[in-house]
């Protein structure tokens, strides 16, 4: 298995897919590299694309207040995505590109060992989860595989999208801190 540095180089000098061509920057991941709570969204939007750190445009915003509001903040978590470029126009992620990167998230993983996966958005929880995952219904429930706990948020932009969502949301951050607290995953 290779080190931090030595992936996150081989991230960003991979040419597996066509999204390469239209990258501004590679998203490697942000956060805590000791942390055991990690949340994985999809695949970067033009605002990653540009600075190249996940979840820093209006929807990383509002991952950035749930935070907070349940006494978390992404310097004491692990954030990446699936994809590590940014499909054109924000499309949903081919099955081809999520394969392609797939290889760097395990291996990012692998290295965290986190104890907790959140996946962020309903592509998230299909690859990582369930492929038959329903994501308005099934947010917040819980799973343990290889004794990880893993679940799924709605993902942020669509809470921009769709106010009414934000309550249910929010309790399943409630629930992410209170079980990673009892867990002693975080303090």
């Amino acid at each position: 298995m290779r080190d931090w540095e030595t992936l996150r180089e081989a991230c960003l000098a991979c040419t597996a897919c066509e999204l390469c061509r239209s990258r501004t920057n590679v998203v490697f991941g942000t956060g805590d590299r000791n942390a055991k709570l990690m949340f994985i969204g999809e695949a970067p939007g033009e605002q990653e694309d540009l600075s190249g750190i996940p979840f820093v445009g209006a929807a990383g915003k509002l991952l950035d207040d749930l935070l907070v509001s349940v006494g978390l903040s992404r310097e004491r978590v692990y954030i990446a995505n699936i994809l590590k470029c940014r499909p054109p126009h924000n499309r949903d992620p081919l099955p081809a590109e999520q394969d392609a990167c797939l290889p760097f998230l395990r291996e990012q993983t692998a290295l965290l060992a986190p104890r907790m996966i959140v996946c962020v958005g309903r592509i998230a929880a299909c690859k990582l989860i369930d492929p038959n995952f329903k994501i308005m219904r099934q947010h917040g429930e819980w799973i343990e595989r290889k004794n990880v706990l893993m679940t799924a948020v709605l993902h942020p932009s669509a809470l921009l999208r769709a106010q009414q969502n934000r309550p249910p949301t929010y309790l399943d951050f409630v629930e992410i801190a209170r079980r990673a607290r009892e867990e002693k995953i975080i303090d």
